[in-house]
């Protein structure tokens, strides 16, 4: 099977209308036998939902799950914010945020409302990144609907820790912005070789396949910028975190660039209970060669959560 083949093999892509409090769209698709147990897949900034690989989320599906991997709004072909104020990052990270439309907690009842348009009561959360945030928001703010959380590359929100290396960012976002295919398609390249993970393979055709894809869905960097603000003004979640009562799996590599392992430390240090998995040589992504323990861990993970509801 071609690249192209491996991640096309995908289900079809299904709409929920009206969803949540704020009455968006979310496009989203399912993979696996819908009466098993439900495992909700949030990706992070500037980032779709065909960024989860299919190959994994076929995975995953084969241990006896109920895979959902949606857009968040703002991206993809989910809800697109363009009449909101211009997002200013620099401000933000200044302390106003008086652009911030929405914040992780919007995004956060996103998610609870895609749950609620599919039927289903709670769910176990897989997030990365900014996804993780989320689904820490989710806990936090719906914590009924929440079986279990694997939170991976993700931080408190607490900007101590979990900081990108100052070196990376005029490597990711220096030059002139990408505005083509082909712009978007060397820009994932490069960034994969900047904050990907040196302990492992890189497939770089499917990167550029991946990236190709994404572009053709859709391709707006103001819905990204707006996310960064959001994720900017949702501030410290650390107290909050530490009130929660979930099956809780953190996962961190400890090569990456983009998201400091002191932000993982910091998050399983917060919530009571949780498991580390540090990562040598991982960086900030999703590796193939990893996949197999990260599918065992997890499914171990989530059969656990499931064997405690029954108690």
């Amino acid at each position: 099977m071609t690249t192209d083949e491996r991640i096309s093999v995908s289900p079809a892509e299904e709409r929920a209308t009206g969803v949540g409090p704020h009455g968006i769209d979310l496009a989203y698709q399912r993979f696996g036998d819908p009466a098993a147990p439900p495992l909700l897949l949030i990706m992070g900034l500037a980032a779709q939902m065909v960024n989860w690989p299919d190959a994994l989320c076929h995975q995953l599906a084969a241990r006896g799950l109920h895979v959902i991997r949606f857009d968040n709004r703002d991206a993809g072909r989910s809800t697109h914010f363009t009449d909101a104020p211009a997002p200013d990052l620099p401000a933000a990270l200044a302390g106003d945020l008086s652009s911030a439309s929405y914040t992780l907690g919007d995004m956060a009842a996103d998610a609870v409302g895609l749950l609620d348009a599919l039927g289903i009561a709670s769910a176990h959360l897989f997030g990365v990144s900014m996804g993780g945030e989320i689904a820490q928001t989710i806990a936090i703010e719906h914590p009924r609907r929440v079986r279990s959380l694997t939170l991976m590359m993700a931080t408190t929100g607490d900007r101590r820790v979990g900081q990108p290396d100052p070196a990376v960012l005029p490597l990711l976002f220096g030059g002139p912005p990408a505005t083509t295919r082909e712009d978007v398609i060397a820009q994932a390249l490069r960034a994969s070789r900047v904050v990907g993970s040196p302990g492992f393979a890189r497939d770089e055709a499917e990167i550029a396949a991946r990236a190709g894809r994404a572009f053709d869905r859709n391709f707006d960097p103001v819905g990204i910028a707006r996310q960064a603000v959001a994720q900017v003004a949702s501030g410290d979640r650390t107290a909050r975190l530490a009130t929660l009562d979930v099956p809780t799996l953190v996962i961190h590599g400890l090569a990456d660039r983009m998201r400091d392992a002191s932000g993982g430390r910091a998050t399983a240090a917060a919530v009571p209970g949780a498991e580390l998995w540090l990562v040598e040589g991982l960086g900030h992504d999703l590796p193939r060669e990893l996949w197999p323990e990260l599918v065992r861990r997890l499914a171990a993970h989530i059969e656990r959560a499931e064997a405690s509801r029954v108690r």
